[in-house]
Formats: structure tokens, sequence, C-alpha cells
């Protein structure tokens, strides 16, 4: 089961199309020049002509230049411009811009190209476990060169019975096994490998990341709600605009939804998670409120008590006053990061297929909003899963979301909605980066 999100629905990174030639020489040059009187009947002459046309059409058609004597075979690609002793280059751990070919006349060996750094992050959540690989670009910006996601649903069951399920540990370690192996085909400078709500409410959550450890060779450590909330807010720092005053940015998860409250109305600094002024983590996500309320057959009456399940956790959060200056300002906004939001977006643009370019930082109104979380609790379990922005493996859990949008909203209204398709991953890159200092002088990223 592949989940939809940054990097997996990504377009290819790394890769430049090769453009069009702009210093080779001009259609004329290389033609011979025209011969004198021919001898005879001339057909010695026609003969030399007609191979010349030939070579020449030969030239145009394979866009390069042969040096070919008549008498000699034709040079293949791989060999023509590039000495024979060369052979294949061993593959480089990081993938960077191709070097521009020898010249003849320029010497065989040059040095290598200072190599980006590679840092990763890594995101075992209640549903998902997610990979990103990335180096540094300009300042405060990154460039993924591998990613995996994968719908584990790790705490199925968990608010049920307290622990992990075998079956659910299963799918998380072969998931983490593909992880692991992608992490060690790179030489990786930094990496966080973190675990949220699953593995902190299981009984057996310690235990299971020691099988982890044994069988995957990874080492995940558990954050505590607070840093869950901080890493949000770090990986959705691009997308708050410089004139915004205030932001309510929340990330609805599997077994918790974590909300951060962000007042810009002072000087803005680097990071966005320093403006965080109250935040709250309700022990509520689309996995636990769906397996309470049942995520098939939901009625609206069954939505409408999701609803206030939330609505009453949220009465209790006190900081939930904190942006209260700044709510009625048209430079207030929500923001929100989770397979929720994305999903209501893949609906509202109505893509045959989800398409991380087009969901990511976009805006959506008040009134679409409305239309979307309409039109899904008006459909049923069949119909969610043949949108394809939805699919069999949300087709239970997405109104739960909605429901935990909901109540988010009529705490904090706002006329727009900035939808992220990013989040903690992005987050645990931009901290690694800064901390490490790849930033700090050189505009590329370079260490």
């Amino acid at each position: 089961m592949e989940d939809h999100d940054t990097g997996a629905g990504a377009p290819e990174v790394g890769v430049s199309r090769a453009s069009p030639p702009s210093g080779g020489p001009s259609p004329s040059a290389g033609r011979p020049r025209q011969a004198g009187p021919q001898s005879g009947n001339g057909q010695a002459g026609d003969a030399q002509h007609q191979r010349g046309k030939a070579r020449k059409r030969r030239k145009r058609r394979r866009g390069r230049k042969v040096f070919a004597r008549d008498d000699s075979p034709v040079a293949t690609a791989a060999a023509v411009g590039a000495p024979a002793s060369v052979g294949p280059a061993a593959p480089a751990p990081v993938p960077l811009p191709s070097a521009p070919q020898s010249r003849p006349e320029q010497p065989m060996h040059r040095p290598p190209m200072q190599e980006l750094p590679v840092f990763a992050a890594l995101d075992l959540g209640t549903n998902n476990c997610r990979l990103l690989v990335a180096v540094p670009q300009r300042h405060g910006q990154f460039r993924v060169i591998d990613a995996f996601s994968r719908i584990v649903r790790l705490g199925e069951g968990l608010t049920a019975n307290g622990h992990l399920s075998q079956a659910a540990m299963d799918r998380a370690v072969e998931a983490l096994k593909i992880c692991g192996d992608k992490l060690r085909n790179r030489k990786i400078r930094k990496a966080r490998l973190i675990a949220t709500e699953a593995c902190r409410t299981a009984d057996n959550g310690v235990e299971f990341l020691q099988r982890v450890e044994r069988e995957a060779g990874l080492k995940l450590e558990i954050i505590d709600r607070q840093t869950e909330a901080r890493l949000a807010v770090s990986g959705c720092g691009s997308l708050v605009e410089r004139d915004t005053q205030g932001v309510v940015l929340f990330d609805i998860g599997g077994g918790s939804s974590e909300i951060a409250l962000i007042d810009l109305t002072g000087q803005r600094s680097p990071r966005l998670a320093n403006h965080i002024v109250s935040w709250t983590s309700l022990p509520v996500g689309v996995v636990s409120l769906a397996e309470r309320f049942g995520g098939r057959t939901v009625t609206r009456e069954i939505f409408a008590a999701m609803v206030d399940d939330v609505a009453v956790r949220l009465k209790s959060f006190d900081g939930r006053d904190r942006l209260s200056h700044v709510l009625t300002s048209p430079k207030f906004h929500l923001l929100g990061t989770s397979g929720t939001v994305t999903t209501l977006a893949g609906v509202h643009l109505d893509l045959e297929r989800y398409d991380r370019r087009r969901v990511d930082g976009l805006w959506m109104d008040r009134d679409s909003v409305d239309r979307m979380v309409e039109k899904l609790v008006g459909w049923d379990f069949q119909q969610r899963c043949a949108n394809p922005c939805i699919g069999a493996d949300r087709a239970d859990l997405v109104l739960a979301g909605c429901a935990i949008l909901e109540a988010i909203r009529a705490v904090w209204p706002s006329e727009r909605l900035r939808v992220a398709d990013r989040g903690l991953r992005e987050g645990i890159l931009s901290e690694l980066m800064a901390d490490d200092g790849v930033w700090r002088n050189s505009g590329r990223g370079r260490a």
C-alpha cells in the first residue's frame, strides 16, 4: 500500500534535461568545397559527392560530429570523442550534474566536483512510514534525492487494545527495512529517525523499536508531542508569506493532532517555530477516531458526533485565544499539513491522479472547503474508494479527518486555508541543515 505524499508523488529530482548545443559548428561547417571541372563523364565525382551527402545526412541525423575515413569502420556513439581506455564510472553516492565531456586538448583527469552533504529524515507515524533524503540548495531550501512512503497502519487496533498488533508491527518492519537499505546505500552526513503517537502510547512501543533496530538496523527515537508540533511548523516555513500576521497550523495525524498558534505581528525570525505562542496535541487522529465511531459507514449524525468529540477536547486548550487579536485580519489564515487536507485539495481540483505539485501550497477559500467536506460526507464508502485522490487505503479514514478539520475551523474561523503536502520530515531536514551550518556561508548550501 503506497501513500501519496511529499517525495513519493513528486517529480524526479537531480535529473537535468540536455539542452541543444549552442556552440556547435554552423550548418556550412565541414561542407566540402565545390570541386573543379569533372573529368571524363563525371561519374567518379558524382559517386564521391553522393558519399559525402550520405555522411552529412548521417551527421545531421545522429546529431554529432563523426570523423571517419571512407575505408574505416563507422565509429560507435560511445567511442566518438572519448578515449578508448575510459570505462564506465562508478555510481556516485549523491546524483550530481554531469560534467562536460573532456575535449582532446584538455587534461584527462579533473579534480572531483565537491559533493553536497546528504541528510535524511524518517517519520514512523500511526498510519504512515515516510522517508526523505535530501541535499541542501540555496539558503533555506533543499533538493530531495530519494523518498519512500507507505501506509502501514501501525496504530491499527491500538485504541481498543493498548498495544501494537503483530500484523501491524510486521508491516512497519518491512517498510523500515526498505528505508534502511536506502540509507545504507548513501553517505549520510546526518539523519534523524523519529516515531510518534503509536509508539508513544503503546505499552509495547519500546519493545517494538528494539525489534526494528535488530531487524531493520535503524534506531528510532520516540519524540514528545511538543517536538512533533515544532517540527511540523519548521517544515512549513516557506508556505507562510512575509506579510502574514498570524497562522494556526494543524497536523492531523493517525493517532494525534498537533495544533500550533503562530504570531507574526512582531519582527520575524528565520525560523517560523520561534513564533509559536501556544500549542496543543490532541490525543485523537484519523485512525483512532475512525476506530471509535466507524469509518466505512458514516452517517451525518455520526459525522456530527465525531466533530463534537474533537470540539470538547479543544475547549480544554487554554492557549486557544492567543491569536484573538489577528483572527479578523485578512492576513490571518489556517495552514493544514496532513493527508486530510491534501485529499480535500485533490478532490477540489478534480484530479484524475494525485499530483503533489498542484496540491502543495494550494489556497482554498472557506466556501471551497465547505463544499468539499459536504461532498465527502455525502459519499458512501464505495464512492470514496473510487475517487483517485482517496482510494481504498484512505476511504475509511478521510471522514474522521474532515471531522477534526471542522472542529478546528469552528474555533479559528478563517476565510483562507493553505494546503501543505509536507510536514515532519521537511522540518527535520530544515533543522538538521541549519544546525549543521550548510547555509551559513554559501547561498548554494555547500558545506
